[in-house]
């Protein structure tokens, strides 16, 4: 195995010893050598599209800079428990930095300061721990903007009428989740005909829709946390003869969404850009290697509405602009 090989050994048995996630280590083709930068990225699962893009983005950057990026995730969108394990597992690697997308904006605290503690700069991306100084930087869309734009959209497009509501929340407890509900209901100031989590997943989505259907036959509007969960509600509604009628708005920016605004099944979604926040962070990051200079506060990541119904008094662009700015 040569001189590399009790190094790599060592290396091989941290990595499965990490308990509830997985991984998948980025970078350069060839080992990095000792020397490199090595950054660490714990996202909320490596199969969501959104994280996808992040996890890919991160490791690009990293190759630009010739630092190495070490990509761990929990295995379900909600598992703090396996997002503990990584970070841990990051800093018996002698990662400099963690990017983290936390689960949990509370249970994953004591992980966090415990990397601090040890001399690591970690930085939260896509959702605010809570309090957010638990972190040293946050790089994220403004949540709450975000549904804002989305109920400012939704009110408009009814014309008058008042928004009658499903709103179709993420995991419960989620900062993400709280965010964007609170700010589409500021904006649409909705009457509110049920509220249902669904993790952000299309099944959960078409089945919690199918089951407040049945009682919401006043129904509107869809509040969605998501485009699989928009998509998810376009299902049930269409089942039901009822697509046509109901104005549903989303938030994410994914081709795939942007794709079904362009097809009619989401009236308006509001895309994110989490390449951005990946870039930025790794360049965090590997500024901190080369100086010790450490980002600090809220780093916010533009938004922009996507529809083909654009609406006056409402900056928006088409989905053609939208798939040549999409992720996924």
């Amino acid at each position: 195995m040569g001189r590399r090989g009790p190094a790599l050994l060592a290396a091989l048995t941290v990595a499965a010893l990490a308990v509830g996630c997985t991984s998948t280590k980025s970078g350069s083709e060839e080992p990095t050598g000792d020397g490199a930068t090595k950054i660490g990225l714990v996202t909320k699962t490596d199969s969501n599209p959104y994280f996808v893009a992040l996890r890919d983005a991160a490791k690009a950057e990293a190759g630009k800079h010739g630092a190495e990026l070490v990509a761990l995730a929990g295995k379900f969108d909600g598992d703090n428990d396996g997002q503990v394990a990584a970070i841990e597992n990051l800093v018996q690697q002698g990662a400099k930095t963690i990017l983290v997308t936390p689960n949990n904006s509370t249970g994953i605290l004591g992980a966090i300061k415990k990397a601090r503690d040890r001399g690591v700069l970690v930085i939260a991306l896509d959702t605010e721990t809570d309090p957010q100084d638990a972190v040293d930087a946050t790089i994220a869309t403004d949540n709450t903007n975000a549904g804002r734009l989305q109920g400012q959209y939704v009110k408009a497009a009814l014309g008058g009428r008042p928004a009658r509501s499903i709103l179709l929340d993420g995991t419960p407890g989620s900062t993400v989740s709280e965010q964007r509900h609170a700010g589409f209901v500021e904006a649409a100031q909705p009457e509110n005909l049920g509220t249902e989590a669904t993790n952000g997943e299309q099944n959960k989505a078409q089945q919690a829709t199918e089951n407040l259907l049945q009682r919401a036959t006043t129904v509107n509007s869809v509040y969605t946390l998501n485009e699989p969960a928009a998509r998810g509600a376009y299902s049930a509604l269409k089942a039901k003869g009822m697509a046509e009628k109901v104005i549903i708005g989303s938030i994410d920016g994914s081709c795939d969404g942007v794709n079904a605004v362009r097809n009619g099944e989401i009236a308006v979604t509001v895309m994110q850009f989490p390449k951005k926040m990946a870039e930025q962070g790794v360049r965090f990051a590997v500024e901190f290697a080369e100086s010790g200079k450490k980002p600090t506060g809220f780093v916010e990541t533009e938004t922009a509405v996507i529809t083909d119904k654009p609406i006056e008094g409402i900056d928006s662009k088409d989905t053609a602009w939208g798939l040549e700015n999409c992720w996924g």
